[in-house]
């Protein structure tokens, strides 16, 4: 089996409304989805991964701070890459509004 890794992204207005008007009612809630979103896709999930902070960018002249849309990840393995990505087209990450995900395949290297 291959492995993947699901990047989810949101429009950084989004997620910020988000995290200023969740009660601990829609956290506990949001939480109870996702345990069951995860339930649901069996051994299909390596890693379940966690929701992604804030962001430092280091280029070759420093280190910034910026902002940027993706919001966590979420490790799995399939047969395929289209099989990986029908994984998550029932995702609760798509209760936030314009968000998106992109499954990407981990590539093997060589001599590792």
């Amino acid at each position: 089996m291959k492995k993947y890794l699901a990047l989810y992204l949101a429009p950084v207005p989004e997620l910020e409304k988000m995290m200023k008007s969740s009660t601990p009612e829609d956290m506990k809630k949001g939480m109870e989805d996702w345990m069951k979103w995860s339930e649901s896709k069996g051994k299909s999930i390596v890693d379940l991964g966690a929701p992604l902070g804030t962001t430092k960018r280091v280029t070759a002249r420093g280190i910034s701070d910026v902002k940027n849309e993706v919001a966590g990840y979420t490790l799995v393995q399939s047969e395929s890459h289209d099989a990986a990505a029908k994984l998550f087209e029932d995702c609760p990450h798509f209760d936030i509004p314009g968000s998106s995900i992109d499954v990407l395949e981990i590539m093997e290297m060589p001599g590792m």
